[in-house]
């Protein structure tokens, strides 16, 4: 098998972040790599969803309390069960 060299440019912090948690892993940043390109090509493209981040929550009051998780979960669309004990 022949090998082919990529060379790309990345900020130092997204770097170094990511192969920190690669060695986590077991992993060097090249075998990530391959690992990526190689579910890419599997899945015909990008392995994960890539979607806008959401707007900011500009406007919106920040409560604590049960309030505050019941407005976190409108947002985040998490389950009932997590804020059951707020609902007592």
């Amino acid at each position: 098998m022949s090998t082919a060299n990529i060379n790309i440019r990345v900020d130092a912090d997204v770097k170094q972040r990511a192969q920190d948690i690669f060695s986590s892993l077991g992993l060097d940043m090249s075998t990530a790599i391959n690992v990526f390109l190689r579910q890419a090509i599997q899945k015909r493209g990008i392995p994960f969803q890539v979607t806008a981040s959401p707007e900011p929550q500009r406007n919106k009051p920040h409560r604590g309390g049960w309030e505050g998780k019941i407005w976190m979960a409108d947002d985040f669309d998490a389950p009932l069960d997590d804020f059951k004990e707020y609902l007592q």
